[in-house]
């Protein structure tokens, strides 16, 4: 029997709801590590202080420093053996070279803090990860599946394809992204959108997977494959970001193998010419030893890829997805934003404004709308699908179309109650068109939206005058024509995306400069945006060339653009400029594998959210480096013109390196986020 649409209890073998997970510190084998070396260094601390027997706390420091350094030695070696100097090995040769001369505790210590500071950072990693990964989490395991006869069949989430039916009981999470066919109900879509506020959905309405749907059923047509899903997507591109580094990271990790063997070969000096000078062996070996350890670079290593990790992190959970490290560390650098118009400043959906119907037509508003919805139905053109909402949400009856044709440019022409009508474009339709009637005095007005389009005083061709009219309010014109003659003249236009104008004017204060519109649209359009969202500088009738041309032009007089768009024909422009930004819900594919980050809610606030949290993770970076190079210029001072015990030596490297660590997580906060969003609107920061 087919499911039923309203049922408020899910079934019995329906699977409970999952919530994120985060990873437990016994699950990491690094923490384990350390804790086994800690748990062997404790009792052997004290025995070997009180003087007992070396048979007693010698095993316990050879567990101590197999625990703990085995793991760092041998990662080491690989490095080693590919002709790459890592700092893990010199910190194991330092406890090595300590037990050697009988400092079994000093080197039982390094052990066990190098250890511990490498199981805090795999920790921290692994939460930066858990953070975006929590989101596949929320994806139950199993969907139920309507069946093409009607019935319920519950299968794991990984056999879905795009269109199958989807079963949503209440209190249920979405198996999958795709839009609602049939029933409404709120949805709470925090974990992916940001919106605090559950969402009231109905057909039509676009559904992610891993959302809470809230007190009705759903039947939703899945519209991607789990892989491809948006939550799928946020974690493929974080794991992405990982593994690519920023250039500041690059470059610090090739200082890192001239420094450490730098390090070697001053650590080999300070051993070496003391005893040619009849120096006490021990107390060489402990201050050359202290030196290596002090000196090297770990902390500095650690300084870059973590707070831009985190930065991408909090930007996935908050729908924006960027994908490297390197391209968060770029969007912080911009100087100058260029946006495209239609379905970035402008929603991607075009809808009718205005219908003005022509004197002597004979058709009223609706009529003429209907006649003109009935010819585009077939259409699958995004002003031919405007006609049509427009036509059902007033509740007009569309009769059928016979004999349709599509020409691309000119528009469509079909039978409709046997009148021929052509609806398209009004260069080309209404050349050589049938002489309009003689108008009346008054002409009537065009109507049908908040932002209709007046009519004006039409001296000469009727049709033509309100052509123009509509063009010079900033919309499209769609002349309607029945028999070959004019009978209306369509408005339509993309409504302008909510918190526009805001999104521009935080730019504007972020980089310094005014954003700069840059369209293929006709001037009197991009002029009348221009002015409803507060740009001056409006660049229209653009050709894909001449998009790239504009921000080559600007990259080589030293402006480091960022460029957001959407489409296909903004791809080479995102591809040309130093950062590129793609709206993602009706990005073309180009334009999404070519920028550096993607809007998947398609909100223009987000941009200036993300180029702040940029910045911020930059000043971390650079935090950490003065942290970094601080703590290591006063302990290897301290170590060459002092005394610098090698237990205090070890810690002070240690707790500078956790120290980096930690301050650059500090974006994985709640409260980042919203804080680069007020930050963004309030003012530019630096």
């Amino acid at each position: 029997m087919p499911a039923e649409l309203i049922e408020e209890r899910p079934p019995a073998d329906a699977p409970p709801p999952v919530r994120p997970r985060r990873t437990r510190v016994r699950e990491l084998p690094e923490v384990r590590w350390a804790a086994l070396a800690t748990a062997a260094f404790l009792p052997a601390f004290p025995l070997d202080l009180a003087g007992a027997p070396a048979w007693l706390w010698g095993p316990l420091y050879a567990v101590c420093y197999a625990a703990g350094g085995w793991e760092p030695g041998l990662a080491g070696l690989r490095a080693l053996r590919e002709r790459t100097l890592d700092v893990d090995l010199l910190m194991v040769v330092a406890a090595i070279g300590a037990a050697a001369i009988g400092q079994f505790l000093d080197g039982a210590l390094l052990i066990v803090i190098f250890a511990a500071s490498g199981a805090l950072e795999a920790f921290a990693t692994r939460r930066t990860a858990d953070s975006v990964r929590g989101l596949l989490d929320l994806a139950p395991d199993t969907a139920a599946r309507i069946t093409p006869g009607g019935a319920e069949e519950r299968v794991d989430v990984s056999a879905l394809r795009v269109g199958d039916t989807v079963l949503v009981r209440p209190g249920e999470r979405l198996p999958a992204d795709g839009t609602v066919r049939e029933g409404t109900s709120d949805v709470q879509q925090a974990g992916i959108t940001g919106e605090p506020l559950p969402v009231d959905k109905g057909p039509g309405d676009e559904v992610f997977a891993g959302t809470l749907n809230g007190t009705g059923a759903l039947r939703v047509t899945v519209d991607r494959d789990a892989s491809a899903s948006v939550i799928a997507r946020i974690v493929a591109m974080v794991e992405e970001a990982s593994e690519r580094k920023a250039p500041g990271q690059l470059l610090i990790e090739r200082i890192e193998q001239r420094y450490a063997i730098g390090v070697v070969a001053a650590t080999l000096a300070l051993f070496a010419v003391p005893l040619a000078f009849g120096a006490d062996l021990t107390e060489t070996l402990l201050r050359a030893m202290t030196f290596m350890i002090v000196a090297s670079p770990c902390a500095v290593v650690l300084a870059t890829m973590p707070p831009l990790l985190s930065a991408i992190a909090t930007c996935g959970r908050h729908g924006v997805l960027v994908k490297s490290a390197a391209a968060m560390e770029r969007l912080g650098a911009v100087t100058r934003v260029a946006l495209d118009k239609t379905g970035t400043l402008t929603e991607e959906s075009a809808r009718v404004r205005g219908t003005q119907v022509l004197p002597g037509s004979g058709l009223t508003e609706d009529e003429a709308l209907a006649l003109a919805a009935a010819a585009e139905r077939p259409s699958e053109h995004p002003l031919a699908r405007a006609v049509v909402t427009a036509a059902r949400e007033r509740g007009l009856r569309l009769e059928a179309a016979a004999d349709f044709a599509s020409a691309p440019g000119r528009g469509v022409r079909a039978v409709v109650t046997g009148h021929t009508v052509q609806v398209g474009s009004p260069t080309a339709l209404l050349d050589g068109a049938a002489a309009p009637p003689e108008r009346p005095a008054d002409p009537a007005p065009l109507t049908g939206g908040d932002d209709s389009v007046r009519t004006a005083v039409m001296d000469g061709c009727p049709v033509r005058a309100a052509v123009a009219e509509v063009e010079d309010s900033g919309a499209t014109a769609v002349a309607v024509l029945v028999d070959g003659r004019p009978v209306a003249v369509l408005a339509i236009a993309a409504p302008l995306r909510a918190g526009a104008a805001e999104a521009v004017a935080a730019l504007g204060r972020l980089t310094g400069a005014p954003p700069v519109l840059l369209t293929g649209d006709n001037k009197r359009a991009a002029a009348r945006l221009g002015e409803e969202v507060g740009i001056t500088d409006v660049r229209a009738g653009l050709l894909p060339q001449d998009k790239v041309a504009t921000v080559r032009g600007w990259e080589d007089a030293g402006e480091q653009v960022l460029m957001v768009g959407d489409g296909v024909n903004d791809a080479p422009a995102l591809a040309a400029a130093h950062s590129g930004v793609a709206m993602g819900r009706a990005g073309s594919a180009l334009t999404l594998e070519t920028a550096d980050a993607v809007v998947v809610r398609d909100e223009l606030a987000a941009v200036p959210a993300v180029v702040t949290l940029s910045r911020r993770a930059r000043r971390l970076v650079a935090q950490n480096l003065v942290i970094a190079c601080v703590c290591i210029g006063a302990l290897v001072v301290w170590d060459l013109f002092g005394h610098l015990p090698l237990p205090l030596g070890v810690a002070g490297h240690e707790g500078s390196t956790v120290l980096v660590g930690l301050n650059g997580l500090r974006l994985l906060r709640t409260s980042a986020w919203p804080g680069a969003a007020r930050a963004g609107r309030r003012d530019a920061g630096s």
